[in-house]
């Protein structure tokens, strides 16, 4: 996974950066596909790659976090 991840960001990165520098004649397409790749792509894929093995109730907001964070808040 963490492999697909880097070879996508590459793919993408490498698109806007022709884009950006070599101004050929398709290169608001190069930039633009870039761009999606990255956000449609390899967000949403890095983002479940560090997400996959935690627990989301950690996360919410309930009575019992939150009074955890009241205790060990030091404000």
């Amino acid at each position: 996974m963490k492999k697909i991840i880097f070879i996508f960001f590459i793919i993408s990165f490498s698109m806007i950066t022709y884009g950006v520098f070599f101004e050929s004649e398709y290169y608001q397409k190069f930039i633009g596909f870039g761009i999606l790749i990255l956000f449609f792509i390899v967000f949403p894929l890095f983002s479940y790659y560090r997400w996959k093995d935690k627990k989301m109730e950690d996360y919410y907001l309930n009575k019992e976090n939150l009074k955890k964070f009241r205790e060990n808040s030091d404000l």
